[in-house]
């Protein structure tokens, strides 16, 4: 077996290809496609994501829209224990810290992102080496009425502190299922904000990312469903 060399034509393409590769260790993956395993992922955060990229045949990269543009398909590895439970919280996208007057949830890239998800867990227990750690049964998600609200009501809190210069008192405690992180290879690495005064600061890059406890709900429900 090898990486295709085209993108899925659909999504039920996409889908059946993440869940042939169910059971398979990231050391066969690696193996397979001639690609060395790291020793350990504190200097290899998305090196999981971009081996399933390459096997599941997505083109975005880190560009602002979803992983499979064309069938409208956001790709997520979510590292998970041996309940099942997610064990970190998961990146979404890079937020706007400047130019954001007129800015909506419904335009906003982090809607789009999550409009539909193909969610692929990973075992991701420290006490397994990387190349060991097997990929589970990939599903589609699609946030139902009351996860979009609370999306929308977390995005929008986070948004207005940014526009009221309010960027260094946000903490990962805000927001019930949203929240806001510094998102950077470093922290020497700075980008422009809007400070408390309406002038320009300088201060870390951030990212939205999605709690456990919402993240546990979505594994949750497909379990008990």
């Amino acid at each position: 077996m090898q990486p295709p060399i085209n993108p899925p034509h659909s999504v039920d393409e996409l889908l059946q290809r993440a869940q042939q590769l169910a059971g398979l260790s990231l050391g066969d993956l690696a193996t397979m496609a001639n690609i060395q395993v790291p020793d350990n992922f504190r200097r290899h955060k998305g090196w999981s994501g971009q081996l399933l990229e390459l096997w599941l045949g997505a083109e975005a990269g880190s560009k602002p829209e979803q992983d499979f543009p064309e069938l409208g398909v956001e790709l997520k590895t979510i590292p998970i224990d041996q309940q099942g439970q997610p064990l970190e919280t998961t990146y979404v996208c890079y937020a706007h810290l400047t130019g954001i007057n007129g800015m909506n949830w419904e335009q906003s890239n982090i809607r789009n992102k999550l409009s539909q998800v193909l969610w692929v867990p990973i075992e991701g227990c420290r006490d397994i080496p990387p190349h060991q750690r097997r990929v589970g049964y990939a599903f589609l998600w699609h946030p139902n009425a009351i996860q979009l609200r609370q999306l929308q009501q977390d995005w929008e809190e986070l948004m207005e502190m940014i526009a009221l210069g309010k960027i260094d008192t946000i903490t990962a405690r805000h927001g019930e299922v949203l929240q806001l992180r510094p998102k950077a290879a470093n922290g020497k690495a700075l980008t422009d904000a809007i400070g408390v005064n309406g002038s320009f600061i300088k201060t870390r890059p951030r990212g939205f990312y999605l709690k456990k406890n919402f993240t546990a709900e979505i594994l949750n429900n497909l379990f008990s469903g």
